[in-house]
């Protein structure tokens, strides 16, 4: 058989082959079309070339031939379906991200969220505090690239221990700190260790990092420093997130004792502790001292943020990390980001200077313990089959488990169609979770009075559920 003709009769079957598949669908392999039709590796290749240049399959390598998608539709919109071959299988999910981020509707009462409602914001204070921001001379200016040096003291002064301004650094909240660190700290494809339940943006984070979350169980104490070695050895993890103060969901708080333990632990495993001390600012007691603290090896990346204290849009997080650790998360970093912007970083400042900080969060204080203590009571009133899993001290949430016979995601959508939006409980774990629960929040209703119908709303949903 003539070359060209072998190629002209490979690629006229191979064109009515791949009009009969779907757009992204696999053709046969190099080898199987070989054998199938007789022909040489050359003939294949320069069929499938033609084909190509045809705009009828697409090739990727080490992978194979797949149907090229039609470039426009029937209406003359583009058909941006090839995108799924480039792409690959690599899925970031917002899912549960969005979902507590998305403003709720009008009518409708959020028992979620993560940020304090406009009433609980100390909004004029932060604009008082951007003006004399913008005042300053060098305000639009390009800022030292870690951070500015005051707010990098700041941070370190908040962290304690022997913390020094060096080993902070400014990001971008701490949803961003989170990313940067988990980046930093492990290869794609490593596991990560983390409390379960747990923060649905951390395990988020993780996944698009491409790390892999295992779960390590907690108590009313915070996570288990014995399970944390087991885990630490069966899966030779080398990075363990935890939130050791208010923890979210559950609200527990981790002992003293335990965060040395921690610590231990982790020292022995050389691994690193990611700690989120998100919720530092909403201790209505005493709590105890940040792990970063209690640190001398450099095992403890430290994340600290004013968002969710302040505003949403306040994305300032100062992350203290020590050694070849802090080099790559700045270095990471600056590739990724450059530098937080100057602006927000001087208002963050100004605010924290002034006397408006310490009198927001005195107020803050009082308004948590009066809000949890009202949700908690009509929980208790309302939905009395309902189980609380602590009453923390302080924090923004209650860890709430339905009873046993009741289907999490039916329950959340009854209530979303009775006005109140709750977040269940499975998108806080890593894998199975262990019942029906709900996350429920008091700071997202503007007062006790709407907190309260959201409650009577739940309570509805659960009565038709």
């Amino acid at each position: 058989m003539n070359d060209d003709s072998s190629i002209v009769r490979l690629t006229a079957m191979l064109r009515a082959e791949a009009a009969r598949l779907r757009p992204g669908d696999r053709l046969p392999s190099s080898r199987e079309l070989m054998r199938v039709h007789g022909v040489s590796p050359v003939t294949v290749s320069r069929a499938l070339a033609r084909l190509a240049a045809e705009g009828q399959v697409i090739t990727r390598p080490g992978s194979g031939t797949y149907v090229a998608p039609v470039l426009t539709r029937p209406n003359g919109t583009a058909d941006l379906s090839w995108q799924t071959v480039a792409l690959g299988d690599r899925v970031v999910d917002d899912t549960a991200v969005s979902g507590l981020l998305t403003p709720p509707p009008d009518g409708v009462i959020p028992l979620t969220g993560g940020y304090l409602n406009p009433a609980l914001r100390p909004s004029k204070a932060l604009s008082a505090a951007a003006s004399r921001a913008l005042r300053r001379p060098d305000a639009w200016a390009l800022p030292p690239l870690t951070g500015l040096p005051e707010l990098r003291r700041w941070f370190a002064q908040e962290a304690g221990g022997d913390v020094t301004p060096s080993d902070a650094l400014i990001l971008s909240g701490g949803q961003s700190a989170l990313t940067h660190a988990f980046r930093a700290l492990a290869a794609p494809d490593a596991p990560i260790l983390v409390e379960t339940p747990t923060y649905p943006g951390a395990l988020a984070a993780a996944r698009a990092a491409g790390l892999r979350a295992t779960a390590v169980p907690m108590d009313r104490d915070g996570v288990r420093p014995e399970l944390l070695a087991e885990a630490f050895a069966v899966t030779g993890a080398r990075v363990f997130f935890c939130q050791p103060t208010l923890h979210n969901p559950t609200g527990a708080t981790l002992t003293l004792e335990r965060r040395r333990q921690v610590l231990a632990v982790a020292r022995a495993a050389g691994a690193f502790v990611v700690e989120d001390d998100y919720a530092r600012y909403f201790a209505t007691a005493p709590a105890p001292p940040p792990m970063i603290s209690l640190d001398a090896h450099g095992t403890v990346v430290y994340v600290n943020s004013l968002t969710k204290v302040l505003s949403p849009s306040m994305r300032v997080a100062g992350v203290i990390a020590r050694g070849p650790a802090a080099r790559r998360l700045r270095a990471t970093h600056l590739v990724e980001s450059f530098f937080v912007a100057r602006p927000l970083q001087e208002t963050a400042l100004e605010f924290v200077g002034s006397s408006a900080w310490p009198r927001h969060l005195a107020g803050l204080g009082a308004e948590l313990t009066a809000r949890r203590d009202a949700l908690a009571t009509a929980l208790a009133t309302r939905i009395p089959a309902a189980e609380i899993h602590l009453l923390p001290r302080g924090g923004l949430h209650l860890w709430v488990r339905l009873p046993p016979d009741r289907d999490e995601e039916t329950v959340v959508e009854a209530a979303r169609r009775a006005g109140v939006l709750v977040s269940p409980g499975g998108i806080y774990y890593p894998a199975e979770a262990p019942g029906p629960m709900v996350r429920v929040t008091h700071v997202a209703a503007l007062h006790l009075p709407e907190l309260i119908e959201g409650v009577r709303r739940l309570a509805t949903a659960l009565d038709e559920d």
